[in-house]
């Protein structure tokens, strides 16, 4: 006999609200509904009221993990509606930044899914190493989450010399670490027991069902944004795109560890290869008429951003599509036909951020109509809602 069990919006194993509505029968998943919408933020309705050098900032707090990318996704949506092109020099610093945010990333999900799986030993280790990546950014920024390095037109800080020479031995330490981490989970029988052949995704159902990131290349196929779309100085710095096959947690696990060692590569590479010049380019406060989609890499995966401009200071749309957002029906395909016990280590694998991800829609039961693009009729709708209520 088949029953339902909720998993959130409530749990010990969620850093953030979401349901996932489970049929299950002795203990085994059978089905999985999710649901989103609990903590929606409304930041693509308030980007509208805004300026975009006001957006830059409220951009970034899209995400506090994957905050360099969201804004730099931005902001190369407006340059190119702008029709300008950033210094060389700022290409390679969005780079080295970028880069420097999925090694935090991937050492900061380490953690949470050693936790989830019953390894706090692996959780505070790696979580103390990441203290190292996020002083470095602190050093070349003054801020260890929402950084403010990104403008329209380059980047507000430049990289001295000093900076340079930090950055060279924490990498050092840093990739020593992962080395270490990589070994453990080879060989651990805790990370091996939990994670070996749970939450399976085959390559043909990662590619139906739109999976991006470290999730999709953890099933053996190579998707990337910084190769097949190159962007910042990506098309001028040599790296790998790092895939595995074994289709489970495992394989996500030794994804992120072999990215944070391809991203101490590519960290060092744009360093001594840094071109001199400016950092950024004036630009008008009017951006005009016209419509851009940009995409980056973001730690979790494709990170999406389109802006609609009318020639005035504030733009007229921006929609965003989160990595999570399109990781949510895969991991749903991965939790089904699993065990109850496994869905924390599941939905920590792919390395959820919930707030990225939520959207919200106004829907008339009665004739089925939504209203997400007319502001005003949206409006008045919703002030009818709350009335009635």
């Amino acid at each position: 006999m088949a029953i339902r069990i909720p998993f959130g919006p409530q749990h010990p194993a969620l850093k953030e609200p979401i349901n996932f509505m489970c049929e299950v029968s002795d203990e085994k998943v059978l089905s999985v509904r999710p649901r989103l919408g609990y903590i929606h933020r409304g930041i693509e309705r308030l980007a509208e009221e805004r300026t975009y050098n006001q957006d830059l900032y409220l951009i970034e707090r899209i995400c506090g993990i994957c905050s360099f990318a969201h804004v730099t996704c931005f902001s190369q949506a407006v340059e190119e509606v702008l029709n300008i092109e950033i210094p060389p020099r700022a290409k390679y610093i969005r780079t080295i930044l970028a880069e420097m945010e999925r090694i935090q990333n991937h050492f900061l999900w380490l953690g949470d899914v050693g936790h989830e799986m019953g390894f706090n030993t692996l959780f505070m280790y790696s979580w103390r190493d990441r203290e190292v990546v996020l002083r470095l950014l602190e050093t070349i920024s003054g801020k260890r989450v929402n950084y403010a390095m990104n403008t329209i037109g380059g980047v507000r800080r430049d990289i001295t010399p000093t900076v340079i020479e930090s950055l060279e031995r924490g990498l050092d330490r840093l990739e020593e670490r992962a080395k270490y981490y990589k070994e453990v989970c080879a060989k651990d029988p805790t990370v091996l027991g939990r994670t070996v052949g749970v939450g399976v995704l085959s390559p043909i159902d990662a590619l139906d069902l739109c999976a991006v990131g470290p999730t999709i290349r953890a099933s053996g196929i190579s998707r990337d944004v910084r190769a097949d779309d190159p962007y910042a100085a990506y098309n001028e710095i040599p790296f790998r795109v790092i895939t595995y096959d074994g289709c489970d947690v495992a394989s996500r696990i030794m994804v992120r560890l072999d990215e944070i060692l391809e991203s101490v590569s590519i960290i060092r590479y744009a360093l001594d290869n840094l071109p001199n010049g400016d950092v950024r380019v004036r630009v008008p406060r009017r951006v005009p008429e016209g419509e851009a989609v940009s995409l980056v890499e973001a730690p979790r995966g494709e990170n999406l951003h389109y802006v609609r401009a009318d020639g005035t200071e504030k733009p007229v749309r921006v929609k965003v599509r989160a990595p999570t957002l399109a990781n949510i029906p895969p991991l749903c395909k991965m939790l089904v036909g699993g065990s109850i016990a496994d869905i924390p280590v599941v939905v920590a694998g792919i390395d959820p951020c919930i707030a990225c991800a939520e959207r919200v829609a106004f829907v008339d039961t009665a004739t089925e109509k939504r209203w997400v693009w007319n502001k005003e009729e949206l409006r008045g709708y919703a002030k009818k809602w709350y009335q009635k209520k």
